[in-house]
């Protein structure tokens, strides 16, 4: 790995200071404890993050992404925050994208990254295109970006049918990637029923992930009694 140069720019340093100081003890254990593995986390919350990625993002947003210490939890989370906040063009988004995504290393960065990347709603034929690419990688969580912005930017009309044969079509091992494809399902589900419920009895999802979304469907109080009691006769006994 590259030494990192020991002078940083004034936004680097002026992030890391406000990492520091919204630094929280408590928070920090409570977060660790759902994103197993993570170590080096200071606990700062992410409305905060958000709030210095945007301003890091206008500021000097080529100086901050050549500096991150991305081996920090919150500085990883805010190199890739700032793609969805930084003036640029859609080609640069790519190569963005195409540079940090092989970093993410758990749901929490994924997640909330993935949620920044609203300018996908802007030109989604090129987006999707682009997200279909990652929907073929055997990385745990490059598959989970592809879903998780689906979920967020794609369960519309124009993009539901195409949503789904992807979902029906990943077959991968990975706990975060079941996971995220039956939380998709769940909520295509309650916006688009009668279509999910057709890949539901199409039976092409593992049995996990299947009986999974299932669950999360009938955990919604956006579906009926009567849908709940239905999709319950569709659950797979293992």
């Amino acid at each position: 790995m590259a030494k990192k140069p020991d002078f940083i720019s004034e936004t680097t340093s002026w992030v890391r200071s406000e990492l520091k100081e919204n630094a929280d003890e408590k928070y920090k254990e409570f977060h660790k404890s759902l994103v197993p593995g993570l170590e080096n986390m200071l606990g700062v919350r992410v409305p905060v993050l958000r709030k210095i990625a945007r301003r890091a993002a206008k500021e000097d947003y080529d100086a901050f992404a050549a500096e991150a210490d991305t081996g920090i939890y919150e500085e990883l989370m805010i190199r890739g925050m700032m793609i969805g906040y930084a003036d640029m063009d859609d080609g640069r988004r790519r190569r963005e994208l195409e540079a940090f995504v092989p970093m993410i290393n758990n749901w929490g960065i994924c997640d909330c990254c993935c949620a920044t990347y609203k300018f996908m709603e802007k030109a989604p034929e090129q987006w999707f295109a682009f997200l279909e690419r990652y929907t073929e990688s055997q990385a745990e969580y490059e598959l989970r970006f592809a879903v998780v912005c689906m979920l967020d930017f794609f369960l519309t009309d124009d993009y539901i049918d195409q949503v789904l044969k992807v979902l029906g079509k990943i077959c991968h091992e990975g706990y975060y990637v079941k996971m995220a494809v039956a939380w998709a399902v769940s909520i295509a589900y309650i916006r688009y029923p009668k279509k999910t419920e057709r890949l539901l009895t199409q039976n092409v999802l593992d049995d996990f992930t299947h009986n999974k979304a299932i669950q999360k469907i009938r955990e919604s109080y956006r579906v009926s009694v009567d849908d709940k009691e239905r999709l319950r006769a569709l659950k797979r006994r293992r």
